[in-house]
């Protein structure tokens, strides 16, 4: 068969795989992430259906992917909210970082995978998925609830880290000397402050001049610009995706809106793509035995971001019920994970992280919407049944046997 043919023919199949995969998880109510990630592990290496002229380009796709999706979040926030919550909701954000990203450090260096590797497995623990949160928040009609914006300071102090983090990570699989580790680091943090500089004192104008009435053209000065961006970024060692990211911040209003409008089918396309790339690069039968320790770790680390957004959310003075809302919606792990551990698996630093993250994801973006739903009324069932057998237990805001709100709080 003509290898041209042979791609068309393969490319296709993937994406109308996907399409169908699509739609049943919208069917169902849940994430298709983890539909995709089994897509990849089908047409993987060992998988059912292995490829071949097309994983090139799946390759490319996948790292258009990854652009897209941080320039989609960065366009959710305008770089005076990035600020704002800098100033108020720092500490959570530590508490978020101290919680969750130190068992995934922890557990790969019990696995003897060494310094480099505990530092990508702490970020893939640490970050929520942004895009499964969203969703779920919409399905559950929870988006004028008064702990959603405690949940969404959280995820954007997440994503605005990751513009330290993820330079941080790519100079250290670059395995760099530590003199020119440290500058390419300087370098990277640099150019990334620069930018958001930029973004928060020249945003309007960059917006302006992105803007334009007519879609076709906004669509590829938007596309070139985050795509040209991307490319010096990691140039740089800041790494595409944080260049993506920043871009997204810099547009605002009719840009920003505009452009989200017309890049979601992109985004969607490419994000898909992405996933499928890492499958690709896991192997099925990599995967059974490291299933304890990602489901040891996924137990861990659930259990964890339920007690960072409770206690995000009572220091917020929201109710108990909030808290425990919160906390649930949390739970959820997906894109960044498994951005993260992607650039681990190119450099290759160690052949079981991947297959890991693989099925850390896999678990908790099936029992993150589960959490979301039900972490609160079974919270509540506990409680009350710890009430009946007359053991003193904080009541719904904070204090013990007592049933009326403090004057400070809110439901």
């Amino acid at each position: 068969m003509h290898s041209s043919a042979r791609f068309l023919i393969e490319f296709g199949a993937i994406i109308l795989a996907l399409g169908l995969l699509g739609r049943f998880a919208a069917r169902f109510k849940f994430s298709p992430i983890p539909l995709y990630l089994l897509a990849g592990l089908a047409f993987g290496e060992g998988g059912l259906l292995p490829l071949g002229t097309s994983e090139e380009f799946v390759a490319i796709g996948a790292e258009i992917g990854v652009i897209l999706l941080l320039l989609m979040l960065g366009l959710e926030y305008t770089a005076s909210d990035l600020v704002s919550n800098l100033k108020t909701q720092y500490s959570a954000g530590l508490v978020d970082a101290a919680l969750n990203a130190l068992p995934g450090a922890a557990m790969a260096l019990l696995l003897g995978w060494g310094p480099v590797a505990a530092v990508v497995l702490a970020g893939v623990t640490w970050i929520s998925s942004s895009g499964v949160i969203a969703k779920v928040l919409g399905d559950l009609g929870r988006l004028g609830n008064r702990e959603t914006p405690v949940i969404l300071s959280i995820l954007v102090l997440e994503d605005l880290s990751m513009a330290a983090y993820l330079p941080i990570v790519t100079a250290l699989l670059a395995g760099t000397g530590l003199a020119s580790g440290s500058l390419t680091l300087v370098v990277a943090l640099g150019a990334a402050a620069l930018v958001l500089l930029v973004a928060v004192r020249y945003g309007r104008h960059i917006s302006r001049f992105v803007s334009s009435d007519d879609p076709e053209k906004l669509l590829l000065v938007v596309l070139g610009l985050t795509l040209l961006v991307a490319g010096l970024a990691q140039q740089l060692q800041v790494s595409a995706a944080v260049g993506a990211f920043l871009v997204g911040i810099a547009l605002s209003g009719e840009a920003a809106e505009g452009a989200h409008s017309l890049l979601s089918p992109l985004r969607d396309l490419f994000a898909a793509v992405f996933f499928v790339f890492f499958g690709l690069h896991t192997d099925p039968a990599s995967i059974p035995p490291v299933l304890l320790p990602a489901l040891a770790l996924a137990v861990v680390t659930a259990g964890t971001k339920i007690a960072t957004g409770y206690w995000a959310a009572r220091r917020a003075g929201i109710s108990a019920k909030g808290r425990w809302r919160a906390g649930g919606t949390l739970v959820a792990r997906g894109e960044f994970s498994i951005v993260i551990a992607g650039l681990a698996v190119t450099a290759g630093i160690e052949p079981s992280l991947g297959p890991l993250a693989t099925a850390y994801v896999l678990i908790l973006v099936i029992v993150g919407p589960l959490s979301a739903r039900y972490t609160e009324p079974l919270a509540t069932r506990l409680t009350g049944r710890r009430r009946e057998k007359g053991t003193p237990v904080a009541d719904a805001e904070g204090t013990a046997n007592s049933t009326a709100p403090e004057p400070h709080e809110v439901a």
